[in-house]
Parts: structure tokens; C-alpha cells; sequence
């Protein structure tokens, strides 16, 4: 049996959701960048009020110590090295989704791919929680002092 056209369901659908949705988290992790970086240029370029709210509100989320942050034009970021390669790792991985993946598609990868991601972190954490000294803070500062030279 056949369906009257007035029952007709499309088999394709247009939504323009997942779109919306990825352009939503795109700009979320630039603007929260933005703001990292920007707290110390706002420093440097004299609009102190506008860096220390930013440095307020990141500090509910980071110790914000700066043995363990970037500087840039002589002030610290917003947040540690370890937060800002959170974020930054997950502004890339947002820009770069579409180019792995369809937007449209929405299972989950396998469990171990997410194991695995999460594994640097994890040791990272156990290191610093266990009172090892890692060199990993002073790696990531010589890489960023070598991509942006002051």
C-alpha cells in the first residue's frame, strides 16, 4: 500500500540544526580563547578592569599560578598551561570536527578512541597529583615561546 500525499514523510531532511549546533560550539571554544589571550593584552594595551574581570572569572575554574601559565606581552594568561591546552585542544578539535566527520552523524566513537584521548590528561593529572615533577609545563613553554617570540 501506498501513502496519499498528504501522508508523504521526506527521507531527507534539510535541518540546518547540526550546522547551528557546530557553529554554536565553534564560537564558544574562539571566544573563550579570545578571552585568555586577551586578558593579558587588555593589561597591555591599558584597560585593566576589562583583564581583571576576566582573570576573576577564570579563576573559579583555574589556580591560575604563574609558575604553571604563558605570558604574553609580560603579563599572564588567563588561565594555566594545562587549561589553556584544554581549551585551545578543544577550540581546534571543534574546527576540525567537519573535516573527520559528517555533522549529521551522531553515534559516538568506539569507547577506546575516547580512552585513549583522555589518557594524556589523565597522566598528566596522576604525575601532578602523585608530586612527580613533570617536564611537560616546560616542553609546552618552549613550543609556545618558539611559535609566538616576544
Amino acid at each position: 500500500m501506498y501513502a496519499t500525499p498528504e501522508n508523504y514523510i521526506r527521507q531527507s531532511l534539510s535541518s540546518r540544526r547540526p550546522l547551528l549546533v557546530w557553529l554554536i560550539a565553534a564560537a564558544g571554544g574562539l571566544a573563550v580563547m579570545s578571552l585568555i589571550i586577551g586578558a593579558p593584552l587588555a593589561i597591555n594595551a591599558g584597560h585593566p578592569i576589562w583583564a581583571l574581570m576576566i582573570y576573576r572569572a577564570f579563576s573559579y575554574f583555574c589556580h591560575q599560578i604563574p609558575e604553571r601559565s604563558f605570558f604574553i606581552a609580560g603579563h599572564q594568561f588567563a588561565v594555566c598551561s594545562r587549561c589553556t591546552g584544554l581549551y585551545a585542544g578543544f577550540a581546534v578539535a571543534t574546527f576540525a570536527y567537519p573535516l573527520v566527520r559528517s555533522l549529521r552523524q551522531t553515534e559516538a566513537p568506539p569507547r577506546k578512541w575516547l580512552f585513549l584521548a583522555a589518557a594524556p590528561l589523565a597522566i598528566d593529572f596522576a604525575v601532578g597529583y602523585l608530586g612527580v615533577s613533570s617536564p611537560a609545563h616546560y616542553s609546552a613553554q618552549l613550543l609556545f615561546s618558539m611559535l609566538c617570540p616576544a
